[in-house]
Order: C-alpha cells, then structure tokens, then sequence
C-alpha cells in the first residue's frame, strides 16, 4: 500500500462510522445514513474490508449484568526481557479469556494487562496460579479500577477523510 497510498473520502470515513457504532447495521440502512444508494454503498464496504480496515466484527457485552464487575490493572515484569521470555509470556497469557488486553509497555513494567473478575477470590486465583506460574515473571502489580469513566471502541477518523498507511512502515 505505501507505493501507492489510498485515500479515504468523507463518504467512507461515514460509512466506516457507522459501521463502528453499529456492525448490524443492514445495507440498505447504512446506505441511507451516508447519502447513498444501495448498491455505490455495498461496493464501498467491500472494498474498505479488502482494502484490511475491519479487524473483526463483534456483540459488546455488558460485564456487570453477566456479574464481571472487578476490573483489573496488572503491571507485569519478567526478569529478563529477552525474547525467549517474551514470548514464552504472550502465548502464556493468551490462554487465558479474563485477560481482555494485554500491552508489551516502555517504562516500569514490561507488560499492562486488563483482566475482568467477578470477585476477589478469583482474581487471587488468577494472580496465584496462572501469572506467577508463568516462567520469568518477576514481579506483579494490581490496580483496581474504581469506576469506568469512559470505554468506547470505536477509533477516531477524521471527517474529511484520510490516507491509509501501511502498519508495517
């Protein structure tokens, strides 16, 4: 992409708008919500997801309902960060589903992760027996969130379009 780079215009950042708000929106829906007829519309999508804009489509669920309501900051060290270490600790991780992201961080700790938690006693679990089972791991600390006071997952575009770059630049 980067020999030739692809504009985006303002219809497609509206469209890919829409579609963070909502990936259920129906064709014809989102045709009328960026000015387009039906078929200019469908043709625009295919082509913003060949072109690799849309990692995944998916429902957001709401934690608290289903009785997740511990949110958790872990900073993570290792002893040495090298990249057998590395390694060895991101595919460890990843095997674990209440871990919702997980950073490789400059600074103090070699890793942020956010876990999710219904209560104190699996949170301990977790501490105990996954993340200081995990070869190198050094040190493990833990801040707890109090309140959520924004989340969203949709990117900020800018309205009047945008060139795509290349992510491996």
């Amino acid at each position: 992409m980067s020999s030739n780079p692809r504009r985006l215009d303002r219809i497609d950042v509206s469209i890919l708008n829409e579609l963070q708000q909502n990936a259920r929106i129906t064709n014809n829906e989102l045709a009328r919500a960026v000015n387009l007829s039906s078929t200019p519309c469908f043709n625009r999508v295919r082509t913003l997801e060949n072109l690799g804009l849309f990692r995944q489509r998916v429902t957001l669920l709401n934690p608290e309902v289903l009785g997740l309501r511990i949110n958790v900051f872990i900073q993570v060290s290792l002893e040495k960060q090298v990249e057998d270490a590395l390694k060895r600790f991101e595919e460890a991780i990843s095997l674990h589903s209440e871990v919702m992201e997980c950073y490789l961080m400059s600074g103090d700790a070699d890793y942020l992760l956010r876990v999710v938690m219904p209560d104190m006693r699996t949170l301990e679990r977790f501490i105990i027996e996954r993340l200081t089972t995990i070869p190198g791991v050094s040190n493990i600390r833990s801040s707890f969130a109090l309140k959520q006071v924004r989340y969203k997952t949709a990117l900020p575009l800018p309205p009047s379009g945008l060139t795509l770059t290349d992510p491996d630049e």
